[in-house]
């Protein structure tokens, strides 16, 4: 199987956590910077196919706060190509989960250079149109998040695929969920330090209180494009009130 990336941009979807905001309860500007930074290294790969480092980022303003327990959505596109250099533009935007309402944190331009000789570079792709009802969120496999086997450790799998989940069924329902299960889980492949972890997700169903979310993970090689399916799921999350208590969703 070989699913499918995302041509043009790249996704990295979030949630503000306790630790990575400030003493004012709003995301922490340098745990951002390295949210874009991760973003366009993932964006300047995929499209190359080679090895980046980051040599400049510029006109970066943060024009509004992402607050605690907020979604934050990072979006990367290619928007220059050089010989062995590119530009990529980044956007973060923070997102009210009860509300929706969203706003425009920060953006900026981060310059990244191939290392050693890569192939000619195409020039940046057209923006693709996202398919209705999936949640693509990318993101790339660090050494800390590996097991002893230098595979990505499953329960570092778990997280991505529950948050996924979360996010999917927070837009459906805008009230607080939880998980309730998760009906089975299966993994069918590694996913190695250097690889991008991207997961699909989507609404599956739904009961009185509670939503049904289908979750897929990705493994994609960055030098080559290959792709793998890693894992499935199925996640129950319930909607709660501000006692924890189950309410009701449309359906």
């Amino acid at each position: 199987m070989t699913g499918r990336a995302s041509p043009g941009e790249t996704r990295l979807v979030d949630i503000v956590f306790p630790g990575a905001t400030n003493h004012h309860g709003t995301l922490f500007g340098g745990a951002a910077l390295a949210h874009m930074d991760r973003v366009a290294f993932i964006a300047a790969a995929r499209h190359a196919r080679a090895d980046f480092v980051t040599a400049s980022c510029e006109r970066i303003d943060f024009v509004a706060p992402a607050r605690l327990g907020e979604i934050v959505e990072l979006t990367g596109r290619v928007a220059r190509v050089g010989r062995r250099s590119l530009s990529v533009e980044v956007e973060l935007v923070s997102e009210a989960p009860l509300t929706g309402e969203r706003r425009r944190c920060t953006r900026g331009s981060f310059n990244m250079v191939a290392v050693g000789t890569p192939a000619p570079m195409p020039p940046p792709p057209p923006p693709a149109p996202e398919e209705p009802g999936v949640l693509r969120m990318a993101d790339l496999v660090m050494p800390e998040q590996t097991s002893h086997y230098g595979s990505l450790h499953g329960g570092s799998a778990l997280a991505t695929m529950g948050k996924a989940a979360f996010v999917v069924a927070t837009r459906h329902a805008r009230r607080a969920v939880v998980m309730a299960s998760s009906r089975r889980v299966d993994f069918r492949h590694e996913i190695t330090p250097g690889d991008v972890a991207e997961v699909e997700a989507r609404l599956a169903g739904t009961g009185r209180s509670s939503m049904t979310v289908a979750v897929r993970l990705w493994s994609e090689s960055l030098a080559t494009g290959e792709r793998h399916l890693c894992g499935t799921g199925e996640f129950v999350m319930v909607a709660v009130d501000a006692h924890h208590r189950p309410v009701a969703v449309a359906s």
